[in-house]
C-alpha cells in the first residue's frame, strides 16, 4: 500500500510578523468589502432622494474619513487595494475590478 500524498506540509513555517500581516490583510479585506457595500447603499439612497442635504453631507464626510482611514491602515502594512481583492476563482474577484 502506498502512503497518502499530503497537499500541505506537516508544518507550515510562519513567523509572528507574517501571521499578523496576513490577519490584518484579512480584516482589512472584510472592512473594505463592507465599506464598498455602504457606499453603494448610500449612493442608492441619495439617488432616490431619501436623505436631506445635511444627511448627504454627513454621509459624504463619513465615507471620506473611512476611505482615508483605510488608506492609512493599508499603508501601515504596505498593502494596496489589489492586495485586499481576493480571487474567488470562477466567481471572479471579491471587490470587483
Amino acid at each position: 500500500m502506498t502512503a497518502p500524498v499530503h497537499a500541505l506540509p506537516r508544518r507550515i513555517d510562519t513567523d509572528a510578523d507574517s501571521v499578523e500581516r496576513d490577519l490584518f490583510k484579512l480584516v482589512l479585506t472584510i472592512v473594505e468589502l463592507v465599506r464598498q457595500l455602504m457606499e453603494r447603499q448610500a449612493l442608492r439612497r441619495v439617488d432616490e432622494g431619501d436623505l436631506s442635504d445635511e444627511q448627504v453631507e454627513a454621509l459624504g464626510q463619513a465615507l471620506m474619513r473611512l476611505d482615508q482611514a483605510m488608506t492609512d491602515l493599508r499603508g501601515r502594512y504596505g498593502l494596496t487595494v489589489q492586495d485586499l481583492n481576493l480571487d474567488l476563482g470562477p466567481l471572479g474577484p471579491l471587490l470587483g475590478e
